[in-house]
C-alpha cells in the first residue's frame, strides 16, 4: 500500500482511507461481523487511516470500527490514524451546530465510541454558518492543547469558509467530495489546498455507487438508503449516467482493471489528492480498491477519460439536509 504525507498535518497514511459512512444507517442495513471482517481486512492490506463520523448512526459507525480494530488499537495505537468529524445533529433544530460546547460534546463523545483517548485527526463535518470561524477553530484549538485531539481538519468546506477558519489555526485536511461525476472542487479548492499544503482527503471517489459497475438501470434502493430520495440515482439522469459507466468499463477493461478500481485511480492522479476514503462492507472491494492506489494513469488516459464523461450529469451527494 501506497503511503503519503498528509499535507501539512505530517500524518504518514496510506493512499487508500477506510470510510465508514455506510456502517451508520443511510445506507441500508448490513451485517455487521461481515463489516468488522472488511475492517480487519483492510488494515492487513497496510491501510492504516479509518475514517467516520459521529454523525453516522450517533456514533454507531464509530462503535462499529473501534470493535473492529480493538486488539490493534490497544497494542500498537500509533500504527492507527482515527479520523472522524462531528459538528452536526441531523436529528436537531440546529442541523449543523459547529459552537465551541457541540464540539466538545461530541469529541468526547466520539473518544467513547471508538475506545480510545485520543483522535487522530477531528474534523468539522459541514460548515455552520450560524457560527464564527473564530469560536470553532479556538474550540478545537483547545481541544488539541488538552491532549484529545491531535490534528484539526474540516469538509466540505469552500474557499470563503477555509479562509476564514485558516485566519484563527491552520486548516491541516480539507475532506471533499470529487468523483467523475463530481468535480466542482477542481476549480478553486485543490489550488487553493495546493498553495497551503492542506492534506486533500476525497470521499465517494466511487460516486455514492455509481462507479462500482454494479447498477443498472433497474436498480432500486431500500427506503432507508439516501440514494432512494436522490434525483442523481433515478430517470433518465441515472440511466444516462449509467451508459456513461458502461463505456469507462470497457475502457478500463481494456487496461486490465475494473471501472470502480479506473475511478480511484482517477481520484488519486488529481493534483493536490492525497487520499481517496473508500467505503466497503464486503473483503474483496477494500482488496481491490488497494490494487487501485497502484495503479497510474497516463496522460493519454486521462484525456480519453475526460472524452468519455464529457456529457455526463453531475451527481452531487448527500448533505445533513438530504440529497442534493
Amino acid at each position: 500500500m501506497r503511503t503519503t504525507t498528509l499535507g501539512r498535518s505530517g500524518l504518514a497514511v496510506s493512499r487508500i482511507a477506510f470510510g465508514t459512512w455506510q456502517l451508520g444507517g443511510d445506507w441500508g442495513s448490513f451485517d455487521e461481523s461481515g463489516v468488522i471482517a472488511t475492517i480487519r481486512r483492510a488494515y492487513e492490506l497496510g491501510i492504516n487511516l479509518f475514517d467516520s463520523a459521529q454523525g453516522y448512526g450517533y456514533g454507531t459507525a464509530e462503535q462499529v470500527l473501534g470493535r473492529a480494530l480493538r486488539s490493534e488499537l490497544r497494542a500498537d495505537r500509533e500504527s492507527i490514524v482515527l479520523a472522524t468529524k462531528g459538528g452536526i445533529d441531523p436529528a436537531g433544530k440546529r442541523t449543523r451546530d459547529a459552537r465551541p460546547a457541540h464540539l466538545r460534546s461530541g469529541v468526547e463523545s466520539s473518544l467513547r465510541a471508538l475506545g480510545v483517548d485520543y483522535i487522530d485527526l477531528y474534523q468539522v463535518h459541514w460548515p455552520d454558518p450560524a457560527t464564527p470561524a473564530e469560536q470553532t477553530a479556538t474550540a478545537l484549538q483547545e481541544l488539541v492543547d488538552e491532549g484529545k485531539i491531535r490534528h484539526v481538519g474540516v469538509s466540505n468546506y469552500d474557499v470563503a469558509e477555509l479562509s476564514a477558519f485558516e485566519a484563527v489555526r491552520p486548516v491541516e485536511t480539507l475532506q471533499s467530495p470529487l468523483h467523475l461525476f463530481q468535480r466542482e472542487i477542481q476549480d478553486e479548492i485543490l489550488p487553493y489546498a495546493r498553495r497551503l499544503d492542506i492534506g486533500i482527503l476525497a470521499y465517494s471517489p466511487l460516486g455514492s455507487g455509481l462507479l462500482t459497475g454494479a447498477l443498472n438501470a433497474s436498480t432500486r434502493f431500500d427506503e432507508d438508503d439516501w440514494r432512494a430520495k436522490s434525483s442523481a440515482f433515478s430517470g433518465n439522469t441515472f440511466i444516462k449516467n449509467l451508459e456513461i459507466v458502461d463505456h469507462l468499463a470497457m475502457f478500463a477493461a481494456r487496461r486490465s482493471m475494473t471501472v470502480a478500481q479506473l475511478a480511484v485511480a482517477w481520484v488519486l492522479a488529481q493534483e493536490g489528492v492525497h487520499v481517496a476514503i473508500v467505503g466497503a462492507r464486503h473483503a474483496r472491494n477494500i482488496e481491490a480498491a488497494a490494487e487501485a492506489a497502484d495503479l497510474t494513469l497516463t496522460e493519454d488516459d486521462l484525456a480519453e477519460i475526460d472524452k468519455i464523461t464529457q456529457g455526463a450529469t453531475p451527481a452531487l451527494g448527500n448533505t445533513p439536509e438530504g440529497p442534493r
